[in-house]
């Protein structure tokens, strides 16, 4: 039988195959039920249609997904899974997966507004942005909410940066995604350089990163710089507006030669939020201080007096941008919460009639009571 404890080695006295892809003695102590029952441990390197395949002790192996996958979209298997896999078989099936310690998700673009799991058990949410085209700080904002929301460390990488050769405008550029991403380190690189590449390699050189961005931002070629070699294909953006074909059409998860995995995904076109009120408030946490100072514990931020976010803007240290968005990712997430929770449902309703009368009330006191 399997022996799941990390110390297992082959008998050249190797280290167990499946460290170099996160594999401790935590996950060992989880999986022993699986393993007296005979089924072997691995990590899901890839999931597509109906089958994944799992890095085992022995090697990659196909396996069908049919036992893991329930009606919720939440709790179907996903890349960078730890599988319970069955020893031989044809077909061979994962029997099960183990808890996960952190999970990215998204909500879909359907009408249902299902959440959607793109990577497992990772430990850093690597934002590729690209330098070629101008920078939309809303949508790194929506990336750093959900990184933050996954229990993983986000990084902003800015890519292409040999294309501003200019130290000012890239300065500049640097100091406006740090300003809204605190707490989060910003770094700029150049897969044609090599600039920021060795301090990347550092970051992803220990347990499992994610590689996160809309088409076009550099993901596979940051993921080939990292791993010594073309194994991600890659396509040239548009010159127009810096958009790229979706060369990665899997999340693929691949072990870095220097040590840590790494965890590849498509370009992502909508970037929805997912019950992420928490991740919302770590990316705006200069906010979240603001309000602290609100003479009125339930401050809307919108013209209240007393209103310690509002004075924050009047006295420059908010911009208005920042607000804004703050405003229009809380809302998104409300109503995407309110979908699946009725008791909400009824409060967000109970809000807007009284807002709704509210504003009824002073419309007829500006006209002298006249309705």
């Amino acid at each position: 039988m399997f022996n799941a404890s990390l110390n297992t080695s082959s008998p050249s006295g190797d280290r167990h195959v499946l460290a170099a892809y996160g594999w401790d003695e935590d996950w060992a102590a989880e999986f022993a039920p699986y393993a007296a029952q005979g089924l072997l441990p691995g990590r899901v390197v890839r999931v597509d249609r109906g089958q994944c395949d799992v890095m085992t002790a022995d090697g990659v192996v196909r396996a069908d997904t049919a036992f893991v996958t329930p009606h919720d979209p939440l709790r179907v298997i996903c890349t960078g899974d730890w599988a319970a896999v069955e020893a031989g078989g044809n077909p061979r099936y994962v029997k099960a997966y183990l808890p996960r310690r952190t999970a990215f998700v998204r909500s879909t673009s359907s009408k249902r507004s299902e959440g959607q799991i793109l990577a497992a058990n990772v430990d850093h949410a690597i934002i590729a942005v690209s330098l070629a085209v101008e920078l939309d700080l809303g949508r790194v904002e929506r990336f750093l909410a959900l990184a933050w929301e996954s229990g993983a460390q986000p990084l902003v990488v800015l890519t292409k940066a040999d294309l501003v050769p200019d130290p000012v405008t890239l300065g500049h550029l640097v100091q406006d995604v740090e300003s809204t991403a605190p707490g989060v380190q910003v770094l700029t690189v150049s897969s044609l350089t090599g600039e920021g590449m060795d301090v990347l390699a550092a970051v992803v050189g220990s347990g499992t990163s994610v590689l996160l961005g809309i088409s076009g931002a550099g993901k596979s070629t940051l993921a080939n710089a990292l791993l010594g070699e073309e194994v991600m294909e890659v396509q040239a953006a548009r010159e127009v507006d810096g958009k790229g074909r979706h060369t990665t059409t899997t999340r693929n998860l691949l072990a870095l030669p220097g040590g840590g995995v790494l965890i590849d995904t498509p370009g992502l076109r909508g970037v929805g939020l997912w019950d992420a009120e928490a991740g919302v408030g770590q990316v705006f946490s200069e906010i979240e201080e603001y309000a602290a100072r609100c003479r009125f514990q339930d401050c809307a931020h919108e013209a209240e007096p007393g209103c310690g976010v509002l004075a924050a803007v009047d006295a420059g240290a908010l911009s208005e941008r920042r607000l804004e968005s703050y405003r229009k990712l809380l809302r998104e997430n409300q109503r995407i919460v309110a979908k699946t929770d009725a008791r909400l449902r009824a409060e967000i309703r109970r809000d807007w009639r009284l807002k709704s009368a509210q504003g009824r009330a002073n419309y007829a006191a500006k006209r002298g009571g006249r309705v």
